[in-house]
C-alpha cells in the first residue's frame, strides 16, 4: 500500500513539474500571429513590424497570418479555440472591444476567453475625403451633410469595426446623416475613395498616411482629443466643433485563455524587449502609431474598460447590436 502511495505521489509530482518545464522550453517551434483583417491595414502593418524582431528574441520563426472576416472576430475565434500552448496568438485591435458590444452574440467571451500578453501601441483614426468632394475641413463636410441628408457615403473596413463605430459616433454627435459603405479591408476602402465611389473614409492613420502625404486624398480630421504626431497639421474632430468627440484605437497581443502563466510572462518579456528597440518604435511611429507596452494585467484591465466605454457609446448613440 505504501509503495502504491509513493508511486502515485511520484506521478503527481512528475505531472506537476511537466507544465513548468514545457513553459520553460517554450518556444520550440514557429509561432503564428493571426490578424483579423486583410493585408495593408493598421493591424497587419503593426503585426509585420513585430514579427521579425520577435523571431530574433524568441529564437523561432514568427509568422503573420491574415484571417479577415466579421470585423476581426474570425481570427479571434480561431485563437480562442486553439491549443493553449503559446503557438497561436492574435494581434487584437480596438475592434475587439467594439465587436464585444456591436454583436448580439460572439462565439467567444471577449474578456474571459483571451489571455492578455501586452499592449503594443495606440493609434488614431482619420476622417478622409476624396479630392473631388471639395471639403477643406470637417465643418464643410458637416454643412453639406446637413444640407443634403443621406447623400454622402463613407467607407470603412466593415460593419461593427472601430472605424464604423467611430463614424457612427461622429454622425450622432454632429447631427448628420451619412450612408455607410463597408469594404473588406483598408486597401479596398481606400481604392473606393480614390475612385470616387464614396466621398469619405474613416480608417486608421496608419492605413491612410501614405495617400494623405502624397496628396492623393485629403485628411479632414483626426479622432483623438489632441492632434496626432504623424499628421500634426490636421485638426481633431473636437477642434472643429464636435463637442465630446474622442476616439483612439489600440493594438495588443493575446493568447487563448488558459495558456500557462509562465508562457504568457515569457511572451510578455519578449514583447517588452522588442517594443523597447528604437528601430521598432520608429517603424511604428512612421506607421502612425505610438508604442505602449504593458503587463498582461494592465492590458486585460484596459480591454475591459474599453468594452465598457463602447457599450456606453452604443447606448447613447442608439445603435442596436447586430
Amino acid at each position: 500500500m505504501k509503495s502504491t502511495i509513493r508511486v502515485l505521489c511520484a506521478l503527481a509530482a512528475l505531472m506537476a513539474g511537466a507544465l513548468p518545464l514545457a513553459a520553460q522550453e517554450w518556444p520550440v517551434k514557429p509561432i503564428r500571429i493571426l490578424v483579423g483583417f486583410g493585408p495593408g491595414g493598421g493591424t497587419d502593418i503593426v503585426a509585420r513590424i513585430l514579427s521579425q524582431p520577435l523571431s530574433e528574441v524568441l529564437g523561432q520563426p514568427v509568422v503573420v497570418e491574415n484571417k479577415p472576416g466579421a470585423a476581426g472576430t474570425t481570427a479571434t475565434d480561431v485563437v480562442t479555440k486553439s491549443p493553449k500552448d503559446g503557438y497561436t496568438a492574435v494581434l487584437l485591435s480596438g475592434g475587439h472591444s467594439v465587436a464585444a458590444v456591436s454583436y448580439k452574440s460572439l462565439p467567444y467571451d471577449s474578456v474571459k476567453d483571451i489571455a492578455p500578453v501586452s499592449m503594443v501601441a495606440t493609434a488614431a483614426l482619420a476622417v478622409v475625403a476624396n479630392k473631388e468632394a471639395g471639403f477643406d475641413g470637417l465643418p464643410a463636410m458637416i454643412a453639406k451633410a446637413k444640407a443634403e441628408p443621406g447623400k454622402l457615403n463613407y467607407a470603412t473596413i466593415g460593419v461593427g469595426s472601430t472605424q464604423h463605430f467611430s463614424a457612427e459616433l461622429l454622425r450622432q454627435l454632429a447631427g448628420i446623416d451619412l450612408k455607410h459603405i463597408p469594404y473588406r479591408n483598408s486597401p479596398a476602402a481606400m481604392a473606393a475613395l480614390r475612385a470616387k465611389e464614396v466621398e469619405l473614409l474613416v480608417d486608421t492613420v496608419q492605413a491612410v498616411l501614405g495617400q494623405v502625404k502624397a496628396g492623393d486624398v485629403r485628411a479632414l480630421a483626426v479622432t483623438p482629443a489632441t492632434r496626432w504626431p504623424a499628421l500634426p497639421e490636421v485638426p481633431t474632430v473636437r477642434e472643429q466643433g464636435v463637442a465630446g468627440y474622442e476616439v483612439s484605437t489600440w493594438y495588443g497581443m493575446a493568447l487563448p485563455a488558459g495558456t500557462p502563466a509562465a508562457i504568457v510572462d515569457k511572451f510578455n518579456k519578449a514583447m517588452g524587449e522588442v517594443l523597447a528597440r528604437e528601430a521598432v518604435r520608429s517603424q511604428i511611429a512612421n506607421a502612425g502609431a505610438i508604442v505602449k507596452a504593458s503587463t498582461p494585467k494592465e492590458f486585460g484591465d484596459y480591454v475591459a474598460s474599453e468594452i465598457a466605454k463602447w457599450r456606453t457609446v452604443r447606448d447613447k448613440a442608439g445603435l442596436q447590436p447586430q
